[in-house]
């Protein structure tokens, strides 16, 4: 399956906001490696929130490697191998905010960022999808307490 989310995506749990979902259409990525939506319409309680537009963006991009990397051969004398390059994947959120009342929208950039070891897709799949099913249910588990961080500073 293709990163391929489906429309709404249903927003995880932010201080202030109830039942978060995000409309979305395919967009052009910025880049051939890449797969982007932009929000077009907003549900649930998101006072202040607003949709993608040119002068202030509200795009989810996902991108994978523009060449993939393959694992070397071992050391024919140690069997290890002495380098192993990664296959680096992200997700990549834009959205306009503003840094203060009356000037231009500035982008925020949220960004997660996967370096997978080459050879692991096929020798070691289960570890791969363990590493992100911990990583995306921390992440949704402190959804609200990431963003309270993120506007009070305190951890």
């Amino acid at each position: 399956m293709s990163w391929a989310p489906t429309s709404p995506i249903t927003g995880g749990p932010q201080t202030g906001f109830t039942s978060p979902t995000y409309t979305h259409v395919a967009d052009t990525a910025p880049d051939a490696n890449g797969k982007q939506v932009a929000v077009t319409a907003l549900s649930g309680t998101q006072t202040g929130a607003t949709v993608h537009s040119v002068s202030s963006p509200f795009t989810i991009t996902f991108v994978r490697p523009k060449s993939f990397k393959v694992l070397g051969q071992p050391n024919p004398v140690t069997g290890l191998v002495a380098s192993v390059p990664k296959n680096v994947y992200k997700v990549i959120t834009r959205k306009g905010t503003v840094p203060l009342a009356g000037q231009p929208f500035a982008t925020m950039l949220v960004e997660t960022t996967m370096s997978v070891p080459a050879g692991a897709d096929s020798a070691d799949a289960a570890n791969i999808r363990a590493a992100l099913s911990a990583h995306f249910g921390a992440i949704w588990q402190q959804s609200a307490g990431v963003g309270d961080t993120d506007v009070s500073g305190v951890m």
